[in-house]
């Protein structure tokens, strides 16, 4: 498979996530060929379209690969029907609603001999990498995590996020581990409070106190009701200076000074990625984010607030 052979590709889940980056992403990429998409209420133009994976699959089997967009609740189903068909696997983030069911998935993928990828979108900002390489050659004194933004214009009107396994503020704060999980030392948590709307079944908040193996603290708030600007800032006091990893992952910092920034491209990569992994019959499975956020439910305490309505 080459960009002269492209992959056959289908896309799982034809919602918000999917129009805004995955198949922008796909339009552009030559090493893969849109052929066809699942979805039980979206369409993608100029492909065959069904409601659902099962149908999909039987019905175009020259498909290789598929992207699965739909919500994590649903995605272990979706992914253990395509690796067992032979294709291959990205799965948007989160790529589960539990950690037992992705370690399944991973399980069965190796004995398939098929690709599973767990795309964790942020790691690819532009400014992560420089981050990385930054602390890499520092010592953390201490460490923060600022991840506020509105649900209201991020995720208007989607009641799944709400629902058990849905992640709540989770969805977008696992963007933020997926980043602290790759550029700090090992951590993990010691505390939490998960804010729960009374009328809710996922958190809108969540404070959480996180320990690396040296005994770093990582201070962590996660809020989905700040208005006017957004936040998504990841702060450390380090023997090198005071960095700030901001924007998402798309600036870095350090004593105020900018040292690496640019533009979003976090899709494309992605499928960069995943054709590399195809074509090296490779998986690319990190847990670690995941495995945060469970623990965070396991240990956290639930505080019930206000009802919320979008």
């Amino acid at each position: 498979m080459t960009a002269a052979c492209p992959i056959n590709m289908a896309i799982v889940g034809v919602g918000k996530i999917a129009r805004d980056q995955h198949l922008p992403a796909l339009a552009r990429d030559k090493d893969f060929r849109l052929v066809a998409a699942a979805s039980p209420h979206g369409k993608v133009d100029d492909v065959a379209n069904f409601t659902d994976i099962g149908t999909l699959l039987e019905a175009v089997p020259e498909i290789e690969a598929v992207s699965l967009c739909m919500p994590p609740q649903f995605r272990h189903d979706a992914a253990r029907a395509a690796i067992l068909a032979g294709k291959h696997v990205f799965m948007e983030k989160p790529p589960g609603a539990t950690v037992s069911e992705v370690e399944q998935l991973k399980t069965l993928a190796a004995k398939k001999g098929v690709t599973l990828f767990a795309s964790w979108h942020s790691r690819y900002a532009p400014a992560v990498e420089a981050t990385r390489t930054f602390l890499g050659s520092a010592r953390i004194r201490s460490a923060a995590i600022n991840w506020k933004e509105d649900v209201r214009r991020w995720h208007p009107n989607q009641d799944w996020i709400w629902q058990p396994g849905g992640f709540g503020v989770f969805d977008p704060g696992i963007n933020a581990l997926s980043i602290a999980t790759y550029i700090f030392p090992p951590m993990f948590i010691t505390a939490a409070t998960l804010d729960f709307p009374e009328n809710r079944g996922a958190p809108i908040a969540a404070q959480m106190t996180f320990r690396t193996d040296d005994g770093i603290p990582v201070a962590v708030d996660f809020d989905w009701r700040q208005t006017g600007p957004q936040s998504w800032d990841i702060l450390a006091e380090t023997d090198n200076g005071s960095m700030v990893l901001s924007g998402g992952g798309t600036t870095l910092t350090v004593d105020g000074k900018v040292e690496q920034e640019g533009p979003e491209t976090e899709y494309p990569m992605l499928y960069r990625r995943f054709a590399e992994l195809v074509h090296g019959r490779k998986s690319d499975v990190d847990l670690a984010p995941l495995q945060h956020v469970a623990d965070a439910f396991m240990l956290g305490k639930r505080n019930v607030v206000e009802a919320f309505f979008d």
